[in-house]
This record gives structure tokens, C-alpha cells and sequence, in this order.
């Protein structure tokens, strides 16, 4: 497998596709990925900014210490990656209709990012930091949520009953999101 040490800009990798390989501490500024197959690719030390990965194939791509800052990333399948040293951070990004199923992920970092209707389920968060997250129609079910935070976080739905939620943390604001199953209006 060959390997990158590259900086790539403003590429258009709906036409040229993107070679296959190893892509180790590279930079990605404004790339358009739509529709991307990364099937087996390895990304690792890389930093994705302002680039458009919506709906990119992810079967078996290795993503180790992997940076998405102001991306585009809808209807990415990362329940597709390889398991192994699986790393990833989100800063102003939009991950809606995102699958993370079955993912181990302590300690990722979500920041100022879109995640609606995204897939959590059966995953591991423990210690996971969402921090100004639209978490909307997100599904968390038998999901590892102990000492994550969601203090700044809004619109998710999670059911105490469903995920281990052990020192978790929400604030104020956000205790309805952890009581909709009861229909309890709280005024």
C-alpha cells in the first residue's frame, strides 16, 4: 500500500478519484468527496477542513486520529470502518442520518456539530464530549453514556432506562430530552 504525505486543496474527487493507499498526517482544505468510495483506504494524523464527504463508502477504512473540521459528512456510514484504533473529532461539522453503530469511542469530541437522526446505537461514549451539538432525532439505545456531556447540547431524546449513564452530565435545560418517554410537560 503506497503511502501520502501530502496537502491537499480545493481538489474535485468526484471526477478524479482520490488513489488508493495509506494517507498518513495529511491535509485536506475544501476537497469535494460526494459519493467517494474509501473502501480499504487508511487515514491516519489527517485533518478533513471544509470538505464535502457526504455519503463517501467507508467499508473497511482505517481512520486513526482523523479531524473533520466545518465538513459536510451526511449519511456516512462509520459502523463501516475498521474497529481498530478507530479516533475521530468533529468540529462544526453536519453529520446528519450518520451511522457510529457499535463504535467504541471514548472520549471523541463533538463540537458545534449537526447530528441529526445519527445512529448511536450500542455504542461507546464513555467520557465523550458534545459540546453545542443538535442532536435531534439522534438514536441512543444500549449505548455506553458514563461521564459523557451534553451540558450544551440540545434536542436529543435519551431514555436513562435504554444506556448506562453512569456521572453522565446535562444541564438544566437539557432534562426534558432525558424524560420524553414519561410525556411530562416541564414549564
Amino acid at each position: 500500500m503506497s503511502s501520502h504525505v501530502n496537502r491537499f486543496e480545493n481538489a474535485e474527487f468526484r471526477t478524479d478519484r482520490l488513489e488508493s493507499g495509506e494517507y498518513e498526517k495529511c491535509r485536506f482544505v475544501g476537497c469535494h468527496f460526494r459519493d467517494a468510495r474509501f473502501d480499504g483506504f487508511r487515514f491516519i494524523d489527517s485533518h478533513f477542513d471544509g470538505c464535502d464527504l457526504s455519503l463517501a463508502g467507508m467499508k473497511g477504512a482505517v481512520l486513526r486520529n482523523v479531524r473533520f473540521s466545518d465538513c459536510k459528512l451526511l449519511g456516512i456510514r462509520f459502523d463501516e470502518c475498521s474497529g481498530f484504533g478507530f479516533s475521530v473529532a468533529f468540529e462544526n461539522s453536519i453529520l446528519d442520518h450518520s451511522s457510529f453503530r457499535g463504535r467504541r469511542m471514548k472520549k471523541t469530541l463533538f463540537a458545534q456539530t449537526r447530528l441529526r437522526d445519527a445512529d448511536f446505537t450500542d455504542c461507546d461514549l464513555t467520557a465523550a464530549q458534545f459540546d453545542r451539538c443538535d442532536l435531534a432525532g439522534a438514536v441512543f439505545l444500549r449505548t455506553l453514556l458514563e461521564k459523557a456531556d451534553f451540558r450544551t447540547s440540545f434536542g436529543f431524546d435519551i431514555d436513562p432506562d435504554r444506556n448506562r449513564m453512569k456521572k453522565a452530565v446535562f444541564s438544566l435545560a437539557g432534562l426534558p430530552g432525558l424524560l420524553t418517554k414519561y410525556h411530562i410537560e416541564i414549564g
